[in-house]
């Protein structure tokens, strides 16, 4: 037994056989895009598509010249996929995609005879094949390999690391969530601010001279606005109110919105409670941390519980849902599994949950979208179940806060430094003791 998996090892280390199945992923993933039914690419070719022409086309701009639901700068891989035109829209934006999980992959595999980080490599894999034709069809396949590559890029390039994250963010506003954990967390933090509080600017800037003025804004004011998505976690309840006949509760389309939302009794009160809920979940989760630092918990221990925590809240708590918001979870197991031989704390839970909810988000989208719908009871099962390791994986993330902080003494004048000033005669010892400096240790984790 222990040869077997002594050879399973060793080919596994091997980059080789991670850029094969690398490539079997994505031609699985591309097959999947262009044949199988429930319309996978149907934001791309009906959304993001007419959005370019509109510019290109119209002169009106979507972010700059007219509220949008995104950050403008989303309007960038957008653009870039129109590089052969409509006819070759679809094909483009799937290569874009590849093209960028590629330089991901890369970042955590490095260029040498072995791959550098196997077990992240290949769970993002593992990953990418349950979550299904999603991982490539919507503008969040794009931050999701900016946000892996930035973690792995980290320790040894935080401030490329940080553009990286800050790029996301003016995408689509999620990879924002792992920027607070490392500037909370990493012992980078003033060039992770730093760097990202630049980019941020130079964002608004080139903003405001394409002669954008409020339209910047948008995506905060046109998500506060909206309904109870149908995936969304809190709309679970209205799902089975409606199967069952009760409170007026029903699914319906938004037009201006593109998304399946649910009506009912009730159904307004909480969409106007989710979005303070939302800011009051993370102002915990950002205490929470902001002490377990003061108290000198290890940056390999505490920022991949924070960003795995923060990225659920922003699920768990917020009234839209889309089976999209799996590829959120790359990055911050990622960053996790990279941690955990350094000292963190043990991914096996979080990566597990991850996969389950990958494996059931593709169950649900795209090809059985139309029987969730319908309200079939299988279906609701699954999206109940669903949603449920969602809130899972956001208690795990609370209670191991929790654990750091109740675990951690209370500084005294005498060692209320923190782990952010860490003295030079402490360094060499975490080098001794960990065989690397923090997020740094590179062979086979």
């Amino acid at each position: 037994m222990t040869r077997p998996l002594a050879l399973l090892r060793e080919t596994a280390a091997r980059p080789l056989a991670l850029w094969i199945a690398f490539a079997l992923v994505h031609a699985w993933l591309w097959f999947l895009n262009l044949t199988a039914p429930g319309f996978p690419l149907g934001d791309v070719d009906f959304a993001y598509l007419p959005w370019v022409e509109q510019g290109l086309i119209g002169g009106r701009w979507l972010g700059i010249d007219a509220g949008w639901v995104y950050p403008y700068v989303a309007l960038a891989p957008m653009l870039a996929a129109y590089v052969g035109g409509p006819a070759l829209y679809t094909e483009a934006w799937l290569a874009l995609v590849t093209a960028l999980n590629a330089g991901a992959l890369l970042c955590l595999s490095g260029v040498g005879r072995r791959v550098r980080h196997v077990l992240p490599a290949w769970w993002w894999m593992l990953l990418l094949t349950l979550l299904g034709p999603i991982a490539l069809g919507r503008i969040d396949s794009i931050t999701a390999p900016l946000a892996v590559a930035a973690v792995a890029l980290l320790a040894r390039r935080p401030r490329i690391a940080a553009a990286l994250l800050a790029l996301g963010a003016w995408i689509k506003i999620w990879p924002g969530a792992l920027l607070l954990a490392a500037a909370i967390a990493a012992r980078h933090r003033a060039a992770v601010i730093g760097t990202a509080a630049a980019f941020s600017a130079l964002v608004v800037a080139l903003g405001l001279a394409l002669g954008g003025t409020t339209a910047l804004l948008t995506p905060i004011t046109e998500q506060a606005g909206r309904g109870l998505q149908v995936e969304s976690v809190v709309a679970t309840v209205w799902l089975w109110a409606a199967a069952a006949g009760e409170w007026g509760a029903r699914v319906y389309y938004d037009d201006p919105l593109l998304t399946f939302q649910v009506a009912g009794l009730g159904v307004d009160a909480a969409a106007a409670a989710m979005t303070p809920l939302l800011a009051v979940g993370v102002g915990v989760l950002v205490l929470l941390a902001v002490v377990a630092q003061q108290r000198g918990v290890d940056e390999q221990r505490l920022l991949p519980v924070l960003g795995i925590a923060l990225v659920a809240a922003l699920v768990v708590l917020n009234k839209v849902g889309s089976p999209q918001f799996a590829t959120w979870l790359a990055a911050p197991i990622v960053l996790g599994l990279l941690a955990q031989r350094r000292g963190g704390p043990h991914m096996a839970v979080p990566a597990c949950l991850a996969l389950a909810i990958a494996a059931l988000t593709q169950t649900l989208y795209p090809v059985l979208y139309g029987r969730l719908l319908a309200l079939e009871p299988v279906m609701l099962a699954a999206i109940t179940v669903r949603n449920l390791l969602w809130v899972a994986l956001l208690a795990w993330g609370v209670a191991a806060l929790v654990r750091l902080v109740r675990a951690s003494p209370v500084p005294t004048a005498e060692s209320s430094a923190g782990s952010w000033s860490e003295s030079a005669v402490d360094r060499p010892a975490r080098r001794g003791r960990l065989g690397a400096p923090p997020l740094e240790q590179g062979a086979s984790s």
